[in-house]
């Protein structure tokens, strides 16, 4: 469903980090035979600052390496005209995935000294948390730009006006516009919201004013009955009482 559009890119984005991340976790913890840390940060340092390197820095260019040909040579692969744009457009979301991987690298230290002093401190680099760079990836998304389906020396955004602004490695781009994904669509597998639960106190998305799509929704009480207060009577059986709680659910229109 829905080839090409800002959604795609997305998961494309997020597919390449994970794999990077994943590999590289696997690689610090040694976990695998081709990679370990980051072996050329051993003896650097600033020694008028108090620092050196140590510890185990992720080593995200294994990481890298492994998602590209894992990810990105399938796409190389493919022949022919027609899908020429939406290769390109896979392949620079693959990639923009990683470079968030590689953007959001981090330093870490600990201290040494005397009685908790800080006269020396050893310092290693780490990935940041997949929820950090989820969200980096989200911002790009929800600011992810249309380019032309056609091809030419390179990617080019759809809106002529805007064709000398550059595209930088870590947006994400798309081809086609989102369909609807309120309504529901067999053709293209999209079964709408209508009928989905929703908070109603939430301003997320799961909250019902988004999710509904301005349609509204539907609230009704429905009956907990479940066994509570359980304790054990010697000997040698459970004891419990019977609870019924009655809770509002609300559905989209």
């Amino acid at each position: 469903c829905c080839v090409g559009t800002k959604e795609t890119a997305f998961v494309s984005a997020v597919t390449a980090a994970g794999l990077v991340h994943s590999v590289t976790r696997s690689c610090s913890a040694g976990n695998m035979t081709e990679c370990s840390c980051d072996l050329t940060l051993r003896h650097g340092g600033s020694a008028s600052e108090g620092w050196h390197w140590g510890g185990c820095s992720d080593d995200i260019h294994y990481g890298m390496s492994f998602s590209r040909k894992f990810l990105d040579v399938p796409f190389k692969n493919i022949t022919g005209k027609g899908g020429s744009g939406l290769v390109a457009m896979n392949l620079h979301n693959n990639e923009a995935g990683r470079q968030a991987v590689a953007k959001l690298m981090s330093v870490d230290c600990r201290c040494h000294g005397v009685s908790g002093s800080c006269a020396v401190k050893t310092c290693w680099k780490t990935m940041s948390s997949f929820e950090k760079i989820g969200r980096f990836l989200k911002d790009k998304y929800e600011n992810s730009i249309q380019i032309s389906d056609r091809l030419k020396k390179k990617l080019r955004r759809k809106e002529k006006s805007q064709r000398k602004i550059p595209i930088g490695k870590e947006d994400l781009l798309y081809v086609n516009k989102s369909p609807n994904y309120c309504v529901e669509d067999q053709k293209l597998g999209i079964p709408g919201t209508q009928g989905r639960e929703c908070n109603r106190t939430s301003q997320g998305p799961d909250g019902c004013n988004l999710l509904c799509c301005g349609r509204g929704y539907n609230t009704h009480v429905v009956r907990h009955v479940e066994r509570c207060e359980c304790k054990f009577v010697w000997c040698c059986y459970v004891r419990c009482r019977r609870c019924e709680t009655m809770t509002d659910v609300h559905t989209c229109k």
